[in-house]
């Protein structure tokens, strides 16, 4: 007998209302999906408010995430000092009696400067944080840098305030909701920072790269001072950084600065601490007027 021939698609009227309600729903996305396009493009702004719907919405789970993250950390640091206990107690000793010097040589220095402050009439006030906030969840492999935290409008959160951690200056708040806020890291390629050598004044331009590492671009250009191991700090220029946070350590040079790996790493960062935008009223009659350096 001979075979069966195929049976077109016009056979059956099911397969004929298959096919034509695929079409139909494909053409339905790309004209959504196009729609939507040109709003972004026209109209950024109009989908902040279901963002910050979404962004309010997924706090508890971001914050059950990183409470996940630390204490599986906290696990795996366990097992690891039980392992390498005898050698981080003698690395340990030996930065101890480095330390030990380091703390005698700054408790001088500090002493000199309250001396010097006294004579000009000028106090340190060190301004109370606005807030502190879990650290709910940053970007990783997006090729922006973006981060969020569990802190907004109603904490006195505003565009602007710096946010640093323990060890360091983790970004900026770019923008607020009620109970979350939306940070730009450091390390984003928007980011741009003063900053300084710690001990000195040589100044420069902290960038991202968006790979987790900062571009240092100095800002007088000649014999490149930089050194690898070199501790960079805000340089409090610009106003929107207060001087002295430290930001990045040195790991390569360039020829007009260098490479710098961030102090503090978001992605290890449980909780942070949102400050005032800029310096005190007393530490900026005690910088230079015509600093000129302006920060995004």
């Amino acid at each position: 007998m001979a075979p069966q021939t195929p049976r077109r698609s016009s056979f059956s009227r099911r397969a004929q209302y298959s096919t034509f309600f695929g079409y139909l729903a494909g053409l339905l996305g790309a004209l959504i999906g196009i729609a939507l396009l040109i709003i972004s493009v026209r109209n950024p702004d109009i989908f902040s408010a279901p963002r910050s719907v979404a962004a309010e919405a997924v706090i508890p789970a971001g914050e059950a995430a990183s409470h996940t993250r630390e204490v599986g950390r906290d696990f795996f640091s366990i097992v690891e000092g039980y392992v390498l206990a005898g050698a981080r107690f003698d690395k340990l000793q030996r930065e101890l009696t480095v330390a030990k010097v380091r703390l005698a040589e700054a408790k001088a220095v500090e002493a000199e400067n309250r001396r010097l402050k006294a004579l000009l009439g000028l106090t340190m006030v060190d301004p109370k944080p606005v807030a502190v906030a879990r650290l709910t969840a940053s970007s990783a492999a997006s090729s922006r840098r973006f981060a969020t935290i569990s802190a907004g409008r109603l904490q006195r959160v505003r565009d602007g305030m710096p946010v640093r951690s323990h060890l360091g200056l983790i970004g900026r708040v770019l923008e607020t909701h009620a109970n979350s806020a939306r940070l730009l890291l450091i390390t984003d390629t928007a980011s741009l920072v003063p900053v300084r050598r710690a001990g000195d004044d040589v100044a420069a331009f902290a960038q991202g790269r968006g790979d987790g590492t900062l571009q240092i671009r100095l800002i007088d250009l000649g014999i490149n001072p930089l050194k690898k191991g070199d501790v960079l700090v805000t340089s409090g220029a610009g106003g929107l950084y207060r001087s002295g946070t430290a930001v990045a350590v040195v790991e390569k040079l360039t020829n007009d600065g260098a490479i710098a790996r961030v102090i503090s790493n978001p992605a290890a960062t449980d909780y942070v601490i949102v400050d005032q935008m800029g310096p005190t009223a007393t530490e900026s009659a005690a910088q230079s007027p015509d600093s000129g350096v302006t920060t995004e």
